[in-house]
């Protein structure tokens, strides 16, 4: 498995439009479950950070995102959105309790 977080922070106008797009990306991950994705997405407390958290099971050089147009379509304007570019980081995970 591979974990990779994604930070960046959005120009304050265009933080809802990001918003709206991440959110496309995810009712289309609704519609078409790929498989082999664990995919999260958080607006952060000052309303224009943004993080992203995607783990991909197997040996794919490529995460299952990559195939999903409305993602392609978030990625196609993400610098022009941005004060501050994505910075992309691989993660390991130490444990995970799911209470909810």
């Amino acid at each position: 498995m591979k974990t990779i977080l994604v930070r960046y922070k959005v120009k304050p106008e265009l933080a809802d439009e990001n918003q709206r797009l991440i959110e496309q990306v995810f009712a289309q991950l609704a519609r078409d479950k790929p498989d082999g994705l664990r995919y999260q997405s958080f607006r952060l407390a000052d309303g224009v950070s943004f993080m992203h958290l995607a783990t991909r099971g197997g040996e794919a050089d490529e995460s299952p995102l990559m195939k999903v147009e409305a993602f392609r379509a978030f990625l196609a304007g993400i610098k022009d959105r941005c004060v501050e570019p994505p910075v992309q980081t691989e993660v390991k995970a130490i444990g995970r309790y799911d209470g909810l």
